[in-house]
């Protein structure tokens, strides 16, 4: 049985788990929602990746978990086979991750489900420098699911809507709570909701250039921008610079630890 090496990302909105080979290619991935219950949620996506990349936990290696939620990785209920394990944070992967589809100095962004992300790595994949957004949920996945709650219509129909607007509404507010009313209020006044949903991507494209001005070669990860890629359209626009999606964006954190795994087994190994 061939060597297969584990990435967990377990976040406050959903949970991810990926499978990789020693080549380092994907073989199976899931994502589910956390949910309570963290330690469910993560051997549930774990049994689901090894289940689409039709292989068993004894032939597992190495397992890196990481993401808000990873020390409730439950490694000893996972142990079928003989693997070591450990946890890195979701910086570090997300910024692994991403240097291996693009080796070079890069920014990456990561818009995930209650914080955004800017991650800074030289030409040797070695982070220089990161900026979070942990004060406030808005410009966030828990901001925009909030808004469609409120406006009844489902998340999934977002981006469509954007790129269909006729214009760019300027949303003023920044508070989740205050942004959710300044909508339903422009919404009263005979404004396109479409163009309203445009609005609240663009804010989030300005919540994140408030962290820091964005150069370089820009590359967007989080399940925000895997639905909605109007996120970077518009990111571009407004900073100048042409942002990129990376490949399964909403499981490069996962992926990243499986990178990780894979690289402490074969320095054990040796």
């Amino acid at each position: 049985m061939s060597s297969i090496f584990a990435g967990i990302d377990v976040g406050t909105t959903t949970t991810k788990a990926v499978v990789i080979d020693a080549d380092r290619k994907v073989l199976g991935h899931f994502v589910r929602r956390s949910g309570t219950d963290l330690a469910s949620a993560a051997m549930t996506a774990l049994e689901e990746a090894l289940a689409r990349a039709g292989v068993t936990r004894e032939a597992i290696r190495a397992i890196v978990a990481t993401g808000y939620g990873r020390r409730s990785v439950p490694f000893d209920k996972l142990r079928t086979g003989s693997f070591a394990h450990d946890t890195r944070t979701e910086i570090g992967c997300h910024g692994r991750g991403c240097y291996h589809y693009f080796p070079e100095a890069i920014t990456v962004v990561d818009v995930g489900g209650q914080d955004n992300k800017i991650i800074r790595l030289n030409a040797q994949g070695m982070r220089i420098g990161f900026k979070m957004n942990r004060k406030c949920a808005a410009g966030t996945g828990a901001f925009l699911e909030e808004i469609a709650h409120k406006l009844d219509i489902p998340i999934g129909d977002f981006n469509s809507l954007a790129q269909g607007a006729g214009s760019t509404a300027q949303i003023g507010s920044y508070c989740t709570v205050f942004t959710a009313t300044e909508v339903l209020d422009r919404i009263r006044a005979g404004e396109r909701t479409d163009d309203i949903i445009r609005g609240l991507f663009d804010s989030v494209a300005k919540r994140i250039l408030e962290m820091d001005t964005l150069t370089g070669r820009v590359i967007m990860t989080g399940g925000v921008v895997a639905y909605n890629t109007i996120v970077a359209e518009l990111l571009s626009a407004r900073a100048g610079v042409e942002v990129e999606i990376a490949p399964h964006p909403q499981e490069m954190g996962a992926f990243g630890a499986a990178l990780f795994a894979k690289e402490s087994f074969s320095s054990e190994a040796v």
